[in-house]
This record gives C-alpha cells, structure tokens and sequence, in this order.
C-alpha cells in the first residue's frame, strides 16, 4: 500500500482523533460537455484542494472529502480525512444525470453523519459544493426539493458553482 492509497476512516481513527468533524461532500459534474478545459481546470482543482488541506492543520483533524461525479452517476471516493484524500483523475463521458447525483450525495452524506453520531463525534454543518457547466438531463425535482429541504432545516449548506467558458 502506497502512501497515496485511499483507506475509508474506521472507528480507531474516531478514537485517535475526536475532533469535530466537517463533511465536505463534492458534486462533480464529468459529463460529456466538460471535456477538454473544463475536466481539465476541475482536475487542477481537486489537486489545489488536497494540497490546501495538508497545509492546514486543524483542517488535516476535522475535513473529510467525498466525491460523487455524474456523467454517469459515481460514488468516485467515500468520505476521507484530509489526511488521506487523493484527487482522482476525472474523465468526461455521458450526459448530466445531477439529480441522480444529488440524491446519491445527500444519501452518502446522511450515512457519515450516522456515523459520526454512532461514534460520539460532534460535527459542524456539512459542505455540498455542487460543480457543473450545465443543466441536468435527468429528473431533479424531488433532488431540488430535498436540497431546499436539507438547507432550511440546516442539515447541509450547498453551495453551486457553475462553470462557464471563459469571456473572450
């Protein structure tokens, strides 16, 4: 196992570290409208992310990074320490399914929020950082209706960002 190999946080890492905690839960559009520049800026993104991270260190205790990406549907990492996380190199394929993926993001956010409770870990309101350039191809109502939902009764704040081409 390499130093780079990423290894889902257990129990004895709740016991060594009992900080509180911090989701950060990454939507990552990969969709086939992101090739070229646009998979090519968030690729360099997650790597300014991890890096950011390690150079912090209260970040490095409490951040944990999930990705899900969609084009299709992937849960790319379960959730990780800063410590740990890896930015994976994305490819762009595949329409945008985001209501899929929000809903897969919401649920996988869910589950880790079980888990820090089940563990006696505090936890500040998660992060959704949703990432697209585009709209969705599949249903997002009901996706759209738990997010508004999840923010009113402060269960997450998400936070979208929409990539555009550059201004010429």
């Amino acid at each position: 196992m390499s130093e780079f190999d990423q290894v889902p946080l257990t129990a004895d890492d709740f016991v060594n570290n009992p900080e509180p905690r911090c989701a950060c839960l990454l939507l990552l559009d990969t969709s086939g409208s992101m090739n070229g520049a646009p998979i090519s800026e968030l690729n360099a993104g997650l790597k300014t992310l991890a890096e950011e991270l390690r150079g912090d260190s209260l970040a490095m205790k409490r951040v944990e990074v999930g990705i899900v990406t969609f084009g299709p549907v992937r849960i790319e990492s379960e959730f990780l320490s800063a410590g740990q996380f890896v930015p994976p190199e994305l490819t762009a394929s595949g329409d945008t399914p985001m209501g899929a993926a929000i809903t897969k993001g919401l649920e996988l956010l869910e589950e880790r929020k079980k888990t820090y409770k089940a563990n006696g870990l505090l936890y500040y309101r998660p992060w959704v950082f949703l990432i697209t350039d585009g709209a969705p191809t599949d249903g997002w109502n009901a996706a759209a209706s738990a997010v508004h939902e999840g923010e009113a009764a402060k269960k997450f704040g998400l936070l979208p960002i929409r990539m555009t081409p550059p201004l010429a």
